[in-house]
């Protein structure tokens, strides 16, 4: 088999493990604009605010130290005891409840019924403010995650590969165990959406929130439930980029690459966001292999996904699986 062949099947299979990781991004906005209606600016945030809380948590870190030693003239960093991974995660979702809380009563729960635009601008400044907040609370150096997740080059596909092929494939264990997080995340989201009465109120309080609240169904619990759940997600998020590539507050930016994904498989679709996250990572990954880095001098991953989605969106405005608005004339 040809040796280029070959490397573009290993850059195939990176790419579908990137797009995993992009999707588990687009699913904290999918389910926060299919309840609510609002895209949440702040979500990439929101992944870096559980992550830095997380290892926080983990580390036994006082909270706003540098604020109580700059207050108090102390020199305090540490409870000096270390949390275990999974309570740590526990406390980690307790706290993403409570901001989720905070949001709907502080913010969104005064902007019922509002025009989308104005429900946008909100969602910027609490971005705005949870990065500042996250500073402020567990500080601005770059951390290291480990809860204990498998790393480094998965040795089965490493040795099977070589047998077949002759040339070993690099797979991380960390990107297979986000695959099958991910699938298992999709899974019981579709589930919970389709088939459960929280799931059909969700949808309701996206289409109307006036009609919704006119039934019985409060907004107020939907609001909380829903933030909560995208909190989850933000979580799951930055474990696995957090693991990947250290907690830092480029972290936040990884929203960025979720708005081509959610162009691609539409802003309402929990299914369409991991097919769009797929497409994403492997097209961005064979575009560099097969065009960038040969003939237009590498760095093609930086664009690739937002050309794709501008192309996309000129075809198909709603994406593959979102709502196709009919309107009567």
């Amino acid at each position: 088999m040809p040796d280029q062949l070959i490397f573009g099947m290993e850059v195939f299979l990176n790419g579908l493990m990137a797009g995993v990781l992009y999707a588990l991004v687009a699913l904290g906005f999918v389910l926060i604009y299919k309840a609510s209606g609002i895209f949440n600016y702040a979500q990439g945030v929101m992944a870096l605010f559980a992550a830095l809380t997380l290892v926080g948590i983990m580390e036994g870190q006082v909270p706003f130290s540098h604020l109580i030693n700059a207050i108090f003239g102390t020199e305090i960093h540490h409870f000096g005891w270390h949390v275990p991974a999974l309570a740590a995660i526990l406390l980690t979702m307790v706290v993403m409840v409570a901001l989720a809380w905070a949001v709907n009563t502080l913010i969104f729960k005064h902007l019922v019924n509002q025009e989308p635009i104005i429900l946008f601008m909100a969602t910027i400044g609490l971005a705005y403010f949870l990065e500042g907040f996250g500073d402020m609370m567990w500080g601005s150096d770059i951390k290291t995650m480990d809860v204990g997740l498998p790393q480094g080059i998965n040795e089965v596909i490493d040795e099977t590969t070589a047998g077949w092929f002759g040339y070993g494939f690099f797979i991380d264990n960390l990107d297979i165990v986000a695959t099958v997080i991910a699938a298992a995340l999709v899974f019981t989201l579709i589930v919970f959406a389709q088939y459960t009465k929280q799931g059909r109120a969700m949808r309701a309080v996206a289409d109307d929130h006036q009609a919704a609240l006119s039934v019985g169904i409060s907004l107020n619990f939907i609001w909380v439930m829903v933030w909560s759940l995208a909190g989850f997600v933000a979580l799951v998020a930055g474990i696995m980029w957090g693991t990947k590539s250290g907690v830092q507050f480029s972290l936040s930016l990884i929203a960025l690459k979720a708005l081509p994904v959610l162009m691609l498989g539409g802003f309402t679709s929990i299914p369409g966001a991991i097919v769009g996250g797929l497409l994403i990572g492997v097209g961005e990954k064979l575009f560099e292999f097969a065009i960038g880095a040969p003939y237009l001098g590498g760095a093609t991953e930086i664009w690739f996904a937002y050309v794709l989605a501008l192309i996309f969106l000129v075809f198909r405005p709603q994406g593959l699986f979102g709502e196709k608005i009919i309107e009567r004339v």
